[in-house]
């Protein structure tokens, strides 16, 4: 299994956290994990029984923090389409 990093070691996580909450306010992210040999992040998001997991650079992360307003925009486009995506979301086991 991937490494699970905590909220405040992953870069932009409050922009990321706004944005979902402007998608879908019933979305919440329930873990990140960092994949080291790929420098991705990779978010599982949760909306009642279903997740959907979005990979995302780390230099796309580092960009948003910075202020890069294209990097921004790229963030909102990725999340955007995944989440919108019924391909995305998959039943979770209980």
């Amino acid at each position: 299994m991937d490494p699970r990093v905590q909220e405040d070691r992953v870069p932009a996580y409050e922009i990321i956290e706004t944005m979902i909450r402007e998608i879908d306010n019933t979305i919440i992210v329930f873990r990140v994990f960092y994949i080291l040999d790929r420098f991705i992040y990779k978010f599982q998001f949760l909306k009642k029984d279903t997740m959907c997991i979005v990979e995302i650079p780390k230099k796309l992360l580092l960009d948003v923090k910075t202020g890069d307003p294209e990097s921004e925009r790229k963030l909102a486009g990725i999340i955007t389409s995944f989440i919108e995506s019924s391909d995305c979301w998959n039943k979770v086991e209980s």
